[in-house]
């Protein structure tokens, strides 16, 4: 697998860092990602990771785009209320960058299917909004020894880390059993509009770390962001 010129020119400034060069570029050219929910995060994701150049993005959700939606997924408008955002979001993707392929499955992640689709993939990015999903996602991460890229929001806060990479830690470790008083299916919560976006674009930034191969990767550690109060803290699992 060789870049076209088109690609030189498109990824010039990344190829330019330390680290990456052609042979980094080529990595994400080959890689293979899986984002799990198209919505607040999952938007931001997966134009950071097309626009880098990321070789094939899987999309699953089954959701359409709502009105209540455009305030923070910013791969979607108001022209398309209604419409699948797998589909929509695949469109938009395309545009930002033909080079990349984007493979959509029409479908809510599940038992019955995730085995199926992410044998297929080399990263999983969780950019779902409730418990039952990232159980899920981590359980067929660990059964087919897949890093997950987990990102949550809520309100004014949110967090990130890295699971099942390189022997550290799984989102069980974190979360043995979903939060007391917390539904496990989630239930609509407020969220401040840029926060997906700062969350997912952290999420894509460790995605492109783990496939480059550069950096210190956030396993075994998580990642908090408090958007009052304009903070960041890393804190190391046990």
């Amino acid at each position: 697998m060789q870049l076209k010129d088109i690609e030189r020119d498109r990824y010039q400034r990344q190829m330019m860092l330390p680290g990456i060069g052609k042979e980094g570029q080529l990595k994400l050219k080959k890689a293979k990602v899986l984002i799990v929910g198209v919505g607040g995060l999952g938007s931001p994701v997966a134009a950071y990771l097309c626009a880098a150049g990321v070789g094939v993005l899987g999309l699953v959700d089954d959701d359409v785009v709502a009105e209540s939606n455009l305030q923070r997924q910013i791969l979607y408008n108001s022209k398309v209320v209604g419409k699948l955002k797998v589909h929509h979001a695949q469109e938009v993707l395309q545009t930002l960058n033909p080079e990349v392929e984007i493979d959509v499955f029409e479908e809510r992640i599940s038992a019955q299917n995730a085995e199926a689709i992410f044998q297929k993939f080399d990263v999983i990015v969780d950019a779902t909004d409730n418990f039952r999903s990232r159980y899920l996602i981590s359980q067929f991460c660990q059964q087919f020894n897949k890093p997950m890229v987990h990102g949550s929001i809520e309100e004014f806060s949110g967090m990130v880390s890295v699971f099942n990479y390189m022997g550290g830690p799984v989102y069980e470790d974190l979360f043995p059993e979903p939060p007391q008083n917390t539904p496990i299916d989630g239930e609509p919560k407020g969220v401040f509009g840029a926060l997906p976006g700062i969350i997912g674009s952290l999420q894509s930034m460790e995605v492109l770390k783990i496939l480059a191969g550069v950096g210190e990767s956030l396993s075994g550690k998580l990642l908090t962001y408090d958007a009052l109060a304009g903070r960041f803290n890393t804190l190391k699992m046990i």
